[in-house]
């Protein structure tokens, strides 16, 4: 009997997931499953978080679309009037929805080539129409998988303008997200307050060579040689205005050794850094992060 190379995958069915961010009190986890099952959902995963210092209480509810007693396009509202009465902040995506996302470079290829061939496998639900870079290096990268290359140099001098064409492509393409996938520039406060979300719902993500809090900005392989750790990592964070100072998504480690040169350390550190970028936008592709009192809940 002849074994076939691969087996095909099961279809898995759509399913609805909201997220909502609000005031504790009781009974929450009853009133948000309640709202599903009055409309006939078929609840198949439910998450919540009470963090009583901060008076917040945190769910996700993923549930089936098929059966479901509303339209997809009636969910959003729906769950619009129900945030309203709860006093808090909701958002409503469905699973079998790939965003588009942009992935901004410098010169390094390995986290590009990383993610792309993480939508080819099927690995990363999104779509990557648009490849951002302040140089031309990796064209040939972007083209390889289909998207669109733009180089867009950027300096001081003319940041503002940089960011103005940056900011029109991403609406030109309808990007729901930004991956800064070791672009190396700091994006100004302007770019974040027209692009990304004010709320729990950031929409940027950063990829840091070294285990955050230690060794934030330039050179942090260099500096953690010099003071001869043992262990060192990459961290990917949602961006805010505070340099490599975000919320936190994913983190990756790896061990290192007294005979180990600050070579060693970068060539281990990229290791790090497509594990810890990669799992953090899967994670929020699948609706899996919340950004409170500056933190981030992973409900993995």
């Amino acid at each position: 009997m002849r074994i076939p190379a691969f087996l095909p995958l099961p279809m898995t069915a759509a399913t609805a997931i909201l997220q909502m961010i609000c005031p504790d009190q009781p009974g929450l986890v009853r009133e948000l499953s309640g709202w599903v099952a009055a409309n006939g959902g078929n609840i198949v995963h439910a998450d919540h978080h009470s963090d009583p210092g901060a008076g917040l209480f945190l769910s996700r509810i993923e549930w089936q679309l098929e059966g479901f007693g509303l339209p997809r396009e009636a969910i959003a509202p729906a769950a619009a009037s129900l945030a309203e009465r709860l006093g808090g902040e909701f958002r409503v995506t469905f699973s079998d929805c790939h965003p588009p996302v942009a992935i901004f470079v410098s010169k390094q290829d390995h986290c590009l080539l990383d993610l792309l061939w993480r939508v080819r496998t099927g690995e990363l639900p999104m779509r990557v129409p648009l490849v951002i870079a302040n140089h031309p290096d990796l064209a040939p990268i972007a083209e390889e998988f289909g998207a669109r290359f733009v180089h867009v140099p950027i300096r001081a001098d003319i940041r503002e303008q940089a960011e103005a064409r940056h900011l029109e492509l991403l609406a030109e393409h309808g990007i729901e997200l930004v991956i800064l996938a070791k672009y190396m520039q700091v994006l100004t406060p302007a770019f974040l307050a027209a692009f990304d979300s004010p709320d729990a719902f950031h929409r940027v993500i950063n990829i840091h060579h070294s285990f955050l809090p230690a060794f934030k900005g330039a050179q942090p392989y260099h500096r953690a040689w010099e003071r001869g750790v043992k262990l060192i990592g990459a961290t990917a964070h949602y961006v805010t205005e505070e340099l490599d100072g975000g919320p936190i998504i994913a983190q990756s480690t790896v061990s290192v050794s007294h005979r180990d040169e600050v070579e060693d350390l970068i060539r281990k550190g990229r290791d790090t850094e497509r594990l810890a970028l990669a799992r953090a936008v899967r994670l929020h592709l699948k609706r899996q992060v919340m950004v409170y009192r500056g933190r981030t809940a992973v409900f993995a």
